[in-house]
């Protein structure tokens, strides 16, 4: 039966922890959870060092005296309170207000001052403390996303392509705020609670031993009812966390200005605003069971707590009365009373609070141990030979996504020669991309080895095997910053000048627009943060990614379907600069204009992963296969267009 919307298991599992089936078994499972318990906590500590190590010392210094200061308040002001009853019995017994009574105030007034020094001194430590926790707040939360964005760019690009590590990414970013530092707060205020509980013990175990106990015992219903739903709160927000993503991506939908157009032409607002409905009612369903449960289980649990407080009051009231005790001692033991049972509360409040976060915490941990296999398997990796032809050698090479058994590349066996260009050809899903992808060493191959210059491309550096390809994707990058910088960003580590950028920005048939920007090479692109900023089209953002792969001096340069926005004589023009500037050097074109392989070396015709066909445009055509159907099917589409618009048909 499911419970509070929660599906039903056979075995639960908390922080990858299977409940045992066997009695005897509980003791290594409590265990398990406590070491494990233990070892977050101490990751989060870790964190907190790591990032502000002068902050966490002076939060736990000042804990300490956050712990100590209440039993000092309540020895002032017991003693305030006998002195000023002292006072009232002098009065009434001697009605002399000149001297003895000018005498007994001069303790009140010292107490008084004490008590003023006390109550500024506790003033300004807890204002001190909320000045350390928010610098210490914003020092942590940079910290983890500097983890969090560092640990992204060293991941395999197929870690991206994982659901499993989206939800890792997801859960991360939202621990990225402050929880880490909340789990430290309350472990302080634990420590603080403790220190001031075990004193006011100690003080009302002089009235009567039994007495702690009591209100001890009286607290932990609350406690248990505490982890309890903590712990459910934690398995719910962990099996709904696809319904979190849901509504994300809904609502980002929503807002997002690229997007915008489309949704409204479509008027596809009302149903992306239904779904993300439809999903938050699922998950607030549960939620919301949640939440009244607890309540109503906590209301039941204080009446109980609020019962045996009341009934120590009485005990203590009785004791002071018949045993001659003073008003002061009864604010003092009354004061004890209350605090031990605030404190006390407290305690196993914020311990539920730092249990629920470390297991939170996991999803953190769990991110940054995602492994890195895009590595290199020597010792000693080699460095690619720069400034000579180089051959790429694929032999028998697979590949599969990671969770799919699907080979998108099966079984290919191809050979790039030196100085030779090479044209992908082929339908959507082909695998063309894919295909650059493991040459480019963004992947590894499921089966078969791809070799440069006659070694494996594993036995290479994989930054320095990188650095020598010049390289433009079909959903190339659009950075908003300048129209220079999104040139240099081509080879960040190079030196450049002006004239450099420009003559990036002139190959890439860019230099025109630019030039008319407001400012030039240094106008910002997009309006995301200036607003000056200037937004391109399509078109004129892919000449500027062409621009940024002729900035980059490269050994082997490949053009991923690139021009899709330009038409088809910008789009030849392109490819005529990166012949006339690869001339020695590997070039690898896709595209599915035609007209661009007619005079490649090399075509390679890709269907469902495979290599169908290869040769020259001349050889393909005679073999009248798969790339004379779709070529001479782009050519008629071409010439039809071409006769209804009365003008002279150019090549396909």
């Amino acid at each position: 039966m499911a419970e509070f919307g929660i599906p039903p298991r056979r075995k639960r599992l908390e922080d990858g922890i299977k409940k045992p089936e066997r009695l005897r078994d509980y003791p290594a499972y409590f265990w398990k959870k406590t070491t494990g318990f233990l070892f977050r906590l101490f990751y989060i500590i870790g964190l907190v060092w790591a990032a502000a190590p002068i902050m966490l010392v002076l939060m736990a210094l000042l804990c300490v005296l956050d712990g100590v200061l209440p039993v000092l308040g309540a020895y002032i002001s017991k003693d305030i309170l006998n002195e000023v009853a002292a006072l009232i019995g002098v009065v009434s017994k001697t009605g002399d207000i000149e001297n003895e009574i000018f005498v007994q105030m001069q303790p009140v007034i010292t107490l008084f001052i004490i008590y003023f020094v006390y109550t500024f001194v506790k003033k300004i430590l807890g204002r001190l403390n909320s000045m350390v926790t928010a610098i210490a707040g914003e020092k942590v939360s940079n910290h983890i996303k500097m983890n969090i964005i560092t640990k992204a760019r060293d991941v395999d690009l197929r870690s991206f392509d994982d659901p499993d590590f989206y939800e890792k990414l997801e859960n991360a970013n939202r621990e990225a705020g402050m929880r880490p530092l909340h789990i430290l707060s309350a472990t302080f205020n634990v420590i603080s609670s403790v220190i001031s509980a075990v004193s006011f013990v100690v003080v009302l175990a002089t009235l009567s031993p039994i007495a702690p106990l009591l209100i001890i015992c009286a607290a932990v219903p609350g406690a248990i009812v505490n982890y309890v739903y903590r712990n459910r709160n934690f398995q719910y927000m962990r099996r709904h966390s696809k319904e979190r993503r849901e509504m994300m991506y809904y609502s980002g939908l929503m807002v997002n200005k690229d997007m915008a157009k489309e949704i409204k032409l479509l008027g596809l607002g009302d149903t992306f605003i239904g779904k993300y409905k439809s999903v938050f009612e699922r998950y607030y369903k549960g939620i919301r069971s949640l939440i009244v449960r607890e309540g109503v289980t906590q209301v039941i649990v204080a009446f109980l707590s609020v019962l045996a407080n009341c009934a120590l009051f009485v005990y203590i009231a009785y004791n002071i009365v018949f045993e001659g005790g003073m008003i002061g001692d009864y604010s003092l033991y009354t004061g004890a009373l209350t605090s031990i049972s605030s404190y006390v509360s407290t305690l196993l409040t914020a311990t539920a609070t730092i249990y629920e976060g470390t297991l939170f915490i996991n999803n953190l941990i769990d991110f940054t141990k995602e492994e890195v296999t895009v590595v290199p398997t020597v010792k000693e990796p080699i460095k690619p030979n720069l400034d000579a032809p180089h051959t790429i050698e694929l032999r028998n090479v697979s590949f599969s996504y990671p969770g799919t058994d699907r080979r998108v590349i099966d079984n290919v066996s191809l050979t790039l020669n030196p100085a030779e260009s090479v044209v992908l050809v082929g339908l959507n899903g082909a695998g063309k991309t894919t295909l650059i992808k493991l040459i480019t060493r963004l992947y590894d191959p499921t089966e078969g080895e791809i070799l440069l210059d006659g070694r494996d491309i594993r036995e290479y550096d994989v930054a320095a095997l990188h650095n020598m390809f010049g390289i433009v994707f079909q959903d190339f990058g659009k950075y908003a910053e300048s129209a220079k910088e999104n040139i240099v960003f081509g080879d960040i580590n190079r030196n450049y000048t002006d004239e450099e950028v420009v003559a990036a920005a002139v190959h890439g048939n860019s230099d025109g627009f630019i030039s008319e920007l407001p400012d030039g090479y240094n106008t910002p692109l997009t309006r995301i943060f200036e607003e000056n900023g200037i937004e391109l089209s399509g078109g004129q953002w892919q000449k500027l990614s062409v621009s940024r792969a002729f900035y980059k001096k490269s050994e082997i340069l490949i053009l991923d379907e690139p021009t899709a926005s330009l038409d088809a004589i910008a789009e030849q023009e392109i490819f005529n600069q990166f012949r006339e500037l690869s001339r020695g050097k590997i070039t690898v074109f896709v595209s599915h204009r035609l007209s661009s392989a007619v005079d490649a070396d090399k075509i390679v015709v890709l269907e469902y992963g495979k290599v169908v066909e290869e040769g020259n445009h001349e050889e393909l055509m005679q073999k009248k296969g798969k790339y004379h159907t779709l070529f001479t099917t782009q050519a008629s589409r071409y010439q039809s267009a071409m006769e209804e618009s009365d003008c002279e048909p150019p090549r396909p």
